[in-house]
């Protein structure tokens, strides 16, 4: 996985906070002249972005869209977790100064298919069967101290299936792996389950 410059990254947290902010206020999104972007933000790459306040999660939403670049993603990403994330009303202008982001850029998920090949901490993971699809971003077991079954399961009954359902041969398992920062840099994060639609946005 490529990893951005800190100029980069700080080019995203800043292009989010703004996207964040319009919908707050019901303003006009950022204005971008790709001219002034880079070759990796300007890359297809699929993104989360996620919004802690006091410590809470506050809104997670993912564009799983593969073939958009970077910075779509990220912008679109940012308005849907602090307007459309369904878990959530709205972030409210006076919540702002509050608001802790996070950016999580997703390489596309690969299909294994064995179990065993998922590696704990290092992989996010979907689990996909008949109409049922989650997903679980790789820093998830991290957060909540799962072991590799633990966070299969989770994945399982956000996606709607019994947790056992990863072991069912008509289950589909994906893995991969993703680069996050935010404002602080220290790693934190936040999981990430997909919606049902179009299959391209996801909410925690």
């Amino acid at each position: 996985m490529h990893k951005l410059e800190q100029s980069e990254r700080k080019r995203l947290l800043d292009l989010a906070r703004a996207a964040i902010e319009a919908a707050a206020t019901r303003g006009p999104g950022p204005m971008v002249d790709e001219g002034d972007l880079t070759p990796n933000l300007l890359a297809p790459a699929a993104a989360f972005v996620t919004l802690h306040e006091g410590g809470q999660l506050r809104g997670c939403i993912g564009m799983m869209r593969y073939e958009m670049p970077l910075w779509i993603n990220v912008r679109d990403s940012a308005i849907a977790a602090a307007r459309d994330d369904p878990r959530f009303l709205p972030v409210a202008a006076s919540e702002l100064p509050e608001i802790d982001l996070e950016i999580s850029v997703l390489e596309p998920p690969a299909q294994i298919p064995d179990a065993r090949q998922f590696v704990v901490g290092r992989h996010g993971v979907v689990v996909e069967r008949g109409g049922c699809r989650a997903l679980l971003l790789p820093q998830v077991a991290a957060e909540m101290g799962w072991g590799a079954e633990q966070m299969l399961e989770a994945a399982c009954r956000k996606a709607g299936l019994p947790g056992d359902a990863w072991r069912d041969r008509s289950t589909r398992l994906y893995v991969f792996e993703s680069f996050c920062f935010g404002v602080a840099e220290d790693g934190e994060g936040a999981e990430g389950v997909e919606t049902a639609g179009t299959g391209d946005t996801a909410s925690d």
